[in-house]
């Protein structure tokens, strides 16, 4: 298979920091556009970084975006204390403004959303998070990438010497997995289904943890 050329979000935090550490490793990625508000901290000749304040402020024609097969999408926020307004404006409008314009500049891109376990696809649910983000992966579904692919992940154990891991999230990075491990799984194996769902596909667009780990083969 040919490598590819990911743009990649939210590599100052865990999930997507994770996925760029594997993603720097693995032979099938040739180049990485890390975009976020602040630096990586992480050096690499496949590494190239493009600093934005506001992801809604990015220009749809914008030709930096230009030129890759796949966008990981890791950026993301805590629902905790927000209402649903504020909530939506973070997770349903810029993502959708970020998606189209990187689609905009690869029509034949695969766009790869980290959304979460339990999403609600009705949107109609009791939980605000998981309305919001069924709300957003039905949309992106129909933006007319060539896949877009929405990653519903459970626990995910930190790839070793990952910078980004919040204190009151360590202790359960190596309890969980054992006593769980049909919850849990690695953001080494994340990334790497990230990977491959753009090389081979996946019969569904929605991917619970079964459905990653399967893409890890």
């Amino acid at each position: 298979m040919n490598p590819i050329r990911i743009i990649i979000t939210g590599a100052t935090g865990m999930v997507g920091e994770g996925v760029l550490m594997e993603c720097l490793e693995n032979p099938n990625v040739s180049e990485i556009l890390s975009i976020s508000r602040k630096p990586s901290g992480k050096t690499h000749a496949k590494l190239k970084e493009y600093l934005v304040p506001d992801f809604m402020a990015i220009d749809l024609h914008d030709e930096k975006l230009k030129g890759y097969d796949a966008c990981f999408f890791c950026a993301g926020i805590s629902s905790v204390g927000m209402n649903e307004e504020d909530y939506t404006k973070i997770t349903y409008d810029t993502t959708l403004h970020f998606a189209r314009a990187v689609l905009n500049q690869n029509p034949d891109m695969v766009f790869n959303y980290v959304s979460g376990a339990h999403t609600d696809s009705t949107e109609s649910g009791k939980l605000m998070w998981a309305r919001v983000k069924g709300r957003t992966e039905n949309a992106l579904k129909k933006l007319g990438f060539r896949n877009a692919f929405n990653f519903r992940p459970g626990f995910m154990k930190p790839v070793e010497g990952q910078i980004n891991v919040k204190w009151f999230f360590k202790p359960f990075i190596w309890f969980f997995p054992v006593f769980f491990p049909s919850k849990s799984l690695t953001l080494h194996e994340v990334g790497r289904a990230m990977i491959n769902a753009v090389h081979k596909g996946y019969p569904t667009s929605a991917l619970e943890i079964r459905d990653i780990k399967n893409l890890t083969i």
